[in-house]
């Protein structure tokens, strides 16, 4: 009987050490829930004070709580690192909220992230600024950019549209209020091919115009057609387009002016022009010329689309511009271009210079990160804005024949747009199913 019973224990140990195995790889939130989460937390406790002491981030403590130290609670005064406020648990990791003590500033722990990472043992700490004087770790317990699952969380705003996933497992947004035009980069293979599908299969289930312009004779969007409200797939198509563009921004500013409103979203409802985002799918051909005859076209169009990248953020018309290079050996305008696209995400590059067109001069400190990507990691990529801050993301797997059913789903959401009439895509039908055979085969017997 004592055999049976120590069998018995040793196949439910083996059998709990099986599961926990598994869900390490196949369930990571189960696992750093059961396992992952109480032993961080625990470690983070005990080795708190002597860790911030080793990576350099304590000061000394002011000459009356070290008077008080000495005399009263006859401790010896040691160096004072920030006081833990709060600590929370999330199914990524842990955020632990700091209140910095005088002479430490967030940038000291930015710069210490990465030792802090390796004394607790986690994937990444990431360290952001909640208000003057407080900061909160965000540590991650495992690899969350491995399996992409987007949170079922809404996102608030009229524009908003989430389209990624952050290393420390929030949600990657395109807020075009906040950052109303943005630029994508990155190298074939990359995955910013699949980045642009999780955008427009969210832009589609919103009351908004999209505007294609894909110079690669629309084999990027073209699936989109039913959604979109004009497609140009040719440079001549595309400066027509910018013009149509642009007459519009001025008839919209018009609008405001007689309502007396600095913002299309302080228009009265029913006097409120539907938005539109333009999806620029290599941008390269809109600057590139082969002829000299052919400059002044292409002159106009960067033109223009300076003009929409200037002041179309005000009456609802947004830039979503991609390509895989985009810097000053384009041509005239490319940067002043570039320095009207707040939002930056850039995928894998092959070079560095690529990567400091897309971030240099918003987050600098991000560079090396890009340079770092993966080949055998599509989607992963580095976004930043204006504000400096940057963060990995990662966008969810979704092929093209998806978006497409995406953008068919919701073809009754396309705005009838007057001016945008002659760039209308034509939207081939769908393939009809095979009808059932009339007669079930029998299979031949012997």
């Amino acid at each position: 009987m004592e055999n049976l019973t120590g069998w018995l224990l040793l196949a439910a140990v083996a059998a709990v050490a099986g599961g926990l195995g598994f869900a390490k790889v196949r369930a990571p939130r189960v696992y750093w829930s059961l396992v992952g989460l109480p032993l961080t937390w625990g470690r983070f406790m005990l080795t708190y004070r002597s860790t911030m002491e080793v990576c350099g981030l304590t000061v000394q403590p002011s000459g009356l709580r070290a008077f008080m130290t000495r005399n009263v609670a006859r401790r010896e005064v040691r160096p004072q690192p920030p006081k833990v406020r709060r600590v929370r648990p999330t199914s990524t990791g842990l955020r632990i909220s700091l209140r910095l003590p005088a002479g430490l500033e967030p940038a000291d722990l930015a710069a210490a992230s990465e030792r802090l990472r390796h004394a607790w043992g986690v994937r990444s700490v990431i360290v952001r600024e909640t208000r003057p004087g407080i900061v909160e770790l965000r540590m991650t317990g495992y690899d969350v950019l491995a399996r992409v699952r987007m949170p079922r969380s809404k996102v608030d705003g009229p524009m908003v549209v989430p389209v990624a996933l952050r290393e420390d497992g929030s949600v990657f947004a395109r807020d075009y209020p906040q950052v109303p035009h943005a630029l994508t980069l990155g190298a074939n293979q990359s995955g910013k091919s699949m980045y642009q599908r999780n955008l427009v299969a969210g832009l589609a289930k919103l009351p908004v115009g999209l505007v294609g312009i894909d110079c690669k004779r629309g084999v990027e969007q073209s699936r989109y057609a039913p959604r979109l409200s004009a497609l140009a797939t040719t440079p001549q198509e595309a400066g027509r387009l910018l013009d149509a563009l642009v007459i519009e921004m001025e008839d919209r500013f018009d609008l405001l002016s007689l309502h007396g409103a600095s913002d299309l979203w302080d228009l009265p409802e029913d006097a409120r022009p539907v938005p539109l985002v333009v999806l620029v799918d290599e941008v390269a051909e809109l600057f590139l010329v082969a002829a000299k005859k052919d400059e002044a076209a292409r002159d106009q169009m960067v033109m223009q689309m300076v003009r929409l990248s200037q002041m179309a953020r005000a009456i609802g018309i947004y830039l979503e511009i991609c390509g895989q290079r985009f810097g000053s050996e384009l041509g005239k305008g490319a940067t002043t271009l570039r320095a009207q696209l707040t939002g930056r995400v850039v995928h894998r590059v092959n070079d560095k210079q690529t990567g400091e067109m897309g971030l240099g001069d918003i987050a600098p400190e991000a560079v090396q990160a890009v340079t770092t990507i993966a080949p055998d990691r599509p989607g992963v990529a580095v976004a930043g804005d204006s504000s400096g801050g940057w963060s990995r993301i990662r966008t969810p797997a979704m092929t093209p024949a998806e978006a497409a059913a995406i953008c068919r789903e919701f073809t009754h959401l396309t705005p009838e747009l007057a001016f945008l009439a002659p760039f209308r895509p034509l939207v081939r039908p769908e393939p009809p199913e095979p009808a059932p055979p009339l007669v079930n085969p029998r299979p031949v017997t012997e």
